[in-house]
């Protein structure tokens, strides 16, 4: 979570999780969880999300991942949003979007890896603009 500007109390994670099923029950797809083939743990989630914010690019999906620690590097991240863009080709959709701060490098390069390309950079509009997280870059991928 080093790129994300605090960590979520345990109230803020279960608001959090309420709004997964709320949009798996709305919108029929969500954040997926990731687990290990070989032992079934939990490990994380890729998927789609609606964009939470007003932007130039909003309304819009977005696929996003978050994976613990110890398993980054390892290819699940990009071989999970691999699935979901199928799985979002299957469902309709025309585009999707990622972001991340700018300087969450490993993220965007699993964003170059199935295929985004860039398309600008934002100051997210939940973050202060003197944050060394507030400039994020965009990437875009049509369906």
């Amino acid at each position: 979570m080093r790129y994300f500007p605090a960590l979520l109390t345990e109230e803020e994670t279960l608001l959090f999780y309420r709004k997964i099923v709320a949009e798996f029950d709305t919108k029929g797809y969500g954040l997926y969880a990731v687990e290990l083939k070989s032992t079934g743990e939990f490990i994380g989630y890729v998927g789609l999300h609606e964009v939470g914010f007003h932007s130039h690019f909003t309304p819009g999906v977005e696929i996003g991942w978050r994976l613990a620690a110890e398993h980054h590097n390892k290819g699940y991240a990009t071989e999970a949003a691999k699935g979901v863009l199928s799985l979002a080709k299957n469902i309709g959709m025309g585009c999707l979007y990622s972001f991340t701060a700018l300087p969450n490098k490993p993220s965007e390069r699993v964003m170059q890896k199935i295929g985004m390309i860039k398309v600008g950079e934002f100051s997210h509009p939940s973050l202060d603009a003197s944050s060394p997280l507030c400039v994020h870059v965009l990437y875009k991928i049509n369906l």
